[in-house]
């Protein structure tokens, strides 16, 4: 297997100080439409989105997963494809049970994270339908690469260009000897965006997998109205997780929160969890789990003394940070996006303030964090529901990943929203290979709705994909020396969820 570096010190295509939290994002970015035409937005490498959403060179032709030119976007790469490894996953896995449609708990080597082609149902009576043909199931991704924050999640789009590359040269068979073909679409951080994207694919795709989109209600009607099966990398608004015929790789409910991070605090820093203060964007979800969030914290024996919503546009966070002092708030937990996480690391730096501990959720486990914050980030903590990318040796499928993602982009990044992309990809791949010559549009929403226990063979935990609840499985990472390193353990804990409202 080749040897992957941690993404700290991965060379990279394209940095941006400005990755914004999904959790915060649904409003944060409202003021901020794209002005950009859908049909002419550009990408990387120089390409643009057509009006039919295939990624296409500035000749014209259409540019496959490696960034070579060919026929159709078949994820076909030019290299030799390196061989994975089959170390133990036991490091960063947990759950208990297995997963439906693949990927087994804690302990054991993922018998799917490899090279080796993945199980196909018989393929009697299969029929082509929307986006089938003799040769090829196409699928599309939906993703916000062009608006106020250029290649917000591109790095979705960039997982799932790596899984079709990964599997046509792993399935040389497909699924019923179909490859798979992908169109990429540009959500433009905007719902009107999303919603023609999806109109395209009801017509053109079989399905839309690995999608990461900040106004991802857009699409949410059209998709249940036509009946395309949406299988996202994260679903972050109501109107989506609704949505009957779309689901998340990592399932999340915004009125649900898992009480491992409470009993975590309180078993780790048990004074810090009585004098707790929670920070959040006044904006869409960050909004609404900042208030919500510390209710389902105090059911669990924590307790607050500081809550307080900060504007999207506020940059002096002072007054922010005299509030924790005055308060004597010794746990302090922020809801918002990268810049945020390091506006205020910063500032209670340089007030001298230093709780107990810095508490933010998993899309501050990322280079511009540590980056951005420098010194500042020193004790902050995080938690997780995926194994780090620093102990990828231990998971075969995330070895799969970043070698994948290095082969079809050198340099690129990988990150949370990519890691459940890819997940979303491979859980595609598994059911519609299950359900073989029996594979329709409403076939697989229905084999959908069965999921639960997901982890993409120990890549993350396990996840109710089909019941839409949220996991309940969460590991921590905390930064020592500059670089994220487990604390409390590898292993997930997996203590339910509490409900509020």
């Amino acid at each position: 297997m080749t040897v992957v570096r941690s993404p700290r010190f991965a060379p990279r295509a394209r940095r941006t100080s400005l990755t914004i939290a999904a959790s915060g994002l649904a409003l944060l970015l409202a003021a901020c439409g794209s002005q950009l035409d859908p049909n002419e937005v550009a990408v990387a490498g120089g390409g643009t989105v057509g009006s039919g959403g295939v990624v296409v060179g500035a000749d014209g032709e259409v540019i496959s997963a490696d960034g070579g030119t060919t026929g159709s976007v078949d994820g076909s790469t030019g290299g030799d494809a390196g061989t994975s490894g089959s170390g133990s996953s036991g490091s960063g896995s947990s759950g208990s049970g297995s997963s439906s449609g693949g990927g087994s708990g804690s302990g054991s080597s993922p018998d799917g994270g490899s090279d080796e082609p993945i199980p196909t149902g018989s393929c009697d009576g299969f029929k082509n339908s929307t986006g089938i043909s003799n040769d090829t199931i196409t699928i599309g991704n939906a993703s916000d690469i062009s608006g106020p924050v250029p290649g917000l999640f591109e790095s979705a789009q960039d997982a799932v260009k790596a899984f079709v590359a990964y599997y046509n040269r792993s399935n040389p068979d497909g699924i019923c000897g179909r490859s798979l073909a992908l169109k990429n679409y540009d959500s433009r951080t905007d719902a009107s965006a999303d919603q023609r994207n999806y109109v395209d694919m009801c017509d053109n795709v079989f399905a839309a997998v690995g999608s990461m989109s900040a106004f991802d209600s857009g699409g949410a009607k059209t998709a249940a109205d036509c009946g395309i099966p949406d299988i996202r990398s994260t679903a972050v608004t109501g109107a989506r997780s609704s949505c009957d015929t779309c689901f998340g790789a990592q399932s999340t409910v915004a009125t649900q929160f898992q009480n491992a991070v409470p009993d975590f605090l309180k078993k780790t820093f048990p004074e810090a969890a009585q004098k707790a203060a929670m920070v959040y964007l006044n904006a869409g979800a960050a909004g609404e789990n900042g208030r919500l969030q510390p209710k389902a914290m105090k059911a669990r024996g924590m307790k607050f003394v500081y809550e307080q919503s900060v504007d999207t546009a506020e940059f002096n966070y002072a007054p922010y940070v005299q509030g924790l002092k005055d308060n004597g708030a010794r746990h302090v937990q922020f809801l918002g996006g990268v810049p945020q996480y390091v506006r205020l690391a910063q500032t209670m730096q340089q007030q001298g303030y230093k709780p107990d501990v810095y508490v933010v959720d998993p899309t501050a486990y990322h280079p511009d964090y540590l980056e951005g914050a420098g010194s500042a980030a020193e004790g902050t903590v995080a938690f997780i529901n995926f194994v780090p990318f620093e102990e990828a040796a231990s998971n075969a499928e995330m070895q799969l990943y970043l070698q994948w993602l290095q082969q079809t982009k050198p340099g690129a990044t990988p990150d949370f929203f990519g890691l459940f992309a890819w997940s979303a990809a491979r859980l595609f791949v598994e059911q519609a290979s299950k359900l073989g010559g029996k594979l329709t549009r409403p076939a697989l929403v229905q084999a959908m709705r069965g999921v639960t226990k997901w982890t993409a063979n120990g890549m993350h935990s396990p996840q109710e994909v089909g019941p839409k609840r949220t996991g309940e499985c969460w590991r921590f990472v905390q930064v020592k020396g500059g670089t994220w390193v487990p604390i409390g353990g590898t292993k997930y804990t997996c203590a339910g969820i509490t409900e509020v409202s």
